[in-house]
């Protein structure tokens, strides 16, 4: 059951990956601690370190997929992705020897302030004013920001979409584009992250010896969740669905919401 059920938020997984630039960072933690419940207090750390694999294969494949011309409003964002990189390796290390308790409700802390800020600050639920538009180009993300993002994103395993999405929307771009653009540099925070995961000792497979873990990486779980999501985010890239941007950003900080639910529950 376990693996239909992975199988099941694999699906869940593609499609958030190509409408919300998520990846699956943020939907898989909970699900993975769930699925690793036997590891007791590594679940999370497991589940932090299984995300950022998931993330890896889901986000280059959408990356892979996505427009040219999207993908051109990266373009001089080498500083900026660097940074992601080298914040993701620093956070990374720090999941793997930081308590899982302090993992898990800075996980539920983080997500939960990020939706006050989406409802109460402006710029994320109504786009550019006309006439704001209408002055420039939306602006590129600073590459000040990548180690900090980077950091925080790898930690938490929430991936970079959470935060990047948020600021992209903010800079002037509509959804469909901020969600887009997240899948690159969720992958440039996910992929570092992911080699310090399944590298290093002191993991928790010997006391468990029925988790099929690499370092901290549960490979079982991952295998169902991109057995999942793959076919998904293929046949979403073709035939994207398209949302009102307003309903679009409600529908972002929805799922922000249930993931603290089920992260608290």
């Amino acid at each position: 059951m376990d693996v239909v059920a992975l199988l099941g938020i694999g699906l869940l997984t593609g499609v958030t990956t190509v409408l919300f630039g998520f990846g699956g960072g943020f939907v898989a933690v909970p699900v993975v601690v769930w699925a690793d419940s036997a590891l007791g207090a590594d679940a999370m750390r497991v589940a932090t370190a299984t995300s950022a694999l998931v993330m890896v294969v889901n986000a280059a494949f959408a990356t892979a997929v996505t427009p040219r011309r999207v993908l051109a409003a990266l373009r001089g964002g080498g500083p900026l992705l660097v940074l992601l990189g080298v914040g993701a390796v620093a956070g990374a290390l720090a999941a793997r020897h930081a308590p899982a308790g302090l993992i898990r409700w800075a996980f539920v802390a983080y997500v939960a302030l990020t939706v006050a800020d989406l409802l109460l600050r402006p710029g994320f639920l109504r786009p550019r004013a006309p006439a704001e538009a209408a002055a420039g180009p939306p602006r590129p993300l600073p590459a000040a920001v990548g180690a900090p993002v980077g950091a925080v994103a790898a930690f938490l395993g929430v991936g970079g979409s959470v935060m990047t999405v948020p600021a992209m929307r903010r800079a002037g771009h509509t959804m469909h584009v901020a969600t887009a653009l997240a899948n690159p540099l969720t992958l440039a925070i996910a992929l570092p992250a992911a080699v310090v995961f399944l590298g290093g000792s002191g993991d928790p497979a010997g006391a468990h010896a029925q988790a099929a873990l690499v370092g901290l990486v549960d490979l079982r779980a991952a295998g169902a969740l991109l057995l999942g999501a793959l076919p998904v985010i293929a046949v979403l890239r073709r035939r994207p669905p398209h949302l009102p941007d307003r309903l679009y950003a409600w529908t972002y900080i929805g799922l922000l919401c249930a993931v603290v639910v089920a992260m608290v529950l």
